[in-house]
């Protein structure tokens, strides 16, 4: 099952279809279809098939479309399912309606539209493991967007300098407080960088999650290192995140177990890794996942003006049954961060930690950074 933990559902098995996501899509009820929509829409979807030549248009759902919302109202796994079931993604050629998405994707408040359709919508779950799945689709024949903007000055600023890169308005939005949320709808729109175009939703949201993350990295790397070891930990929809904090230069590691009879994995555990420095090349096998993890830690460093090395673990048990997205790796971690940490007098009493807080030791064994640790010492032990 080691290939459907990294694949997670985008069919490099061969496979016409996938059988877990099929298992899913039998459980999800839908919405009444219809062919016109007047409501909500607190956020837009840019597909990626057949790129460049993609959809786009809203996404409608009389829900604000915000995953730490609906952490704070508590919702459940069904809960959020049911929402996305009965969302329905507007598919149009982008030249057609970019003002209006540009326009959704802009305001600091879900906007009431009106869209009609050229038929009725149908259900077309697609899923990814980075993106939140939406159970209907429709195909627009007209969009009109009913209210004004609300924007907000700093993203009115940045949106209107075309001569900052897209790299450049990430890092300033992120460092302004805007939350990667709608940072990640302005750049699916077509609102950042210098040539401006619009981007597939599944990749805007892991760019975003990697852009903002490594300039939070870069200012790390000025801070003094942390001062003891700690330990994090949290479980959010069947996800448990335990991160070790040890003070030194940033070193960043992530390991990801599937538990047994858990959605990406069978009758054993599956595991996958990945580790980087100051810098790293390519694409992480983790998927979307470990950027969401690493902006989470990479938030907390920066609001604390300390640096350290980093191991996070994920563990991923059957009661997450559905495929939510990457959201919830970052929230989980998120949370996890917020909690008063607790000192370990060394990194094995941190170890010991994970394994309780996950129940299981086997992520010892792929563990790059934590033997290095071990066995090394620091320029920082020797003078303090």
């Amino acid at each position: 099952m080691m290939i459907c933990a990294e694949c997670k559902g985008k069919l490099l098995c061969g496979l016409p279809k996938c059988p877990i996501m099929s298992r899913f899509h039998a459980q999800v009820r839908t919405a009444a279809r219809g062919t016109s929509y007047m409501g909500s829409a607190p956020s837009v979807f840019v597909g990626s098939a057949g790129y460049p030549a993609v959809s786009a248009g809203p996404l409608m759902v009389n829900d604000p479309d915000l995953p730490p919302l609906w952490m704070a109202q508590g919702l459940s796994i069904d809960d959020i399912v049911g929402i996305r079931a009965r969302t329905i993604r507007g598919t149009a050629r982008p030249d057609a309606i970019s003002d209006q998405i540009q326009e959704i994707a802009l305001s600091s408040r879900p906007l009431d539209i009106e869209a009609s359709f050229e038929r009725p919508v149908s259900f077309d779950l697609r899923f990814d493991g980075t993106v939140t799945p939406v159970g209907l689709s429709g195909s627009i024949r007209k969009l009109d967007v009913l209210d004004n903007a609300r924007v907000e000055r700093v993203v009115d600023r940045v949106t209107s300098d075309s001569d900052l890169t897209a790299t450049e308005a990430c890092v300033t939005l992120g460092s302004e407080g805007v939350d990667v949320y709608q940072i990640a709808q302005m750049m699916s729109a077509g609102l950042l960088g210098r040539q401006r175009r619009i981007v597939p939703t599944r990749w805007s949201i892991t760019a975003v999650d990697d852009t903002v993350g490594t300039g939070l990295k870069r200012r790390i790397a000025r801070f003094q290192p942390a001062s003891e070891i700690e330990f994090f930990a949290a479980t959010a929809y069947g996800n448990t995140m335990a991160v070790i904090l040890v003070p030194g230069d940033w070193k960043f590691e992530m390991i990801e177990i599937w538990g047994k009879h858990s959605l990406w994995s069978g009758e054993e555990e599956t595991i996958v890794q990945d580790i980087e420095g100051k810098k790293r090349s390519g694409y992480s096998p983790i998927g979307g996942a470990y950027y969401a993890a690493r902006l989470a830690v990479a938030e907390h460093l920066a609001r604390t003006g300390r640096s350290a090395r980093v191991v996070v673990v994920r563990y991923a048990g059957s009661d997450y049954w559905a495929p939510l997205g990457s959201w919830v790796i970052r929230e989980a971690t998120r949370k996890a961060m917020e909690q008063a940490p607790v000192r370990c007098g060394d990194i094995k009493e941190a170890m010991a930690r994970v394994d309780d807080v996950i129940r299981s030791p086997r992520w010892r064994q792929k563990s790059r950074l934590i033997p290095e640790m071990l066995s090394q010492r620091s320029l920082f032990e020797f003078f303090g």
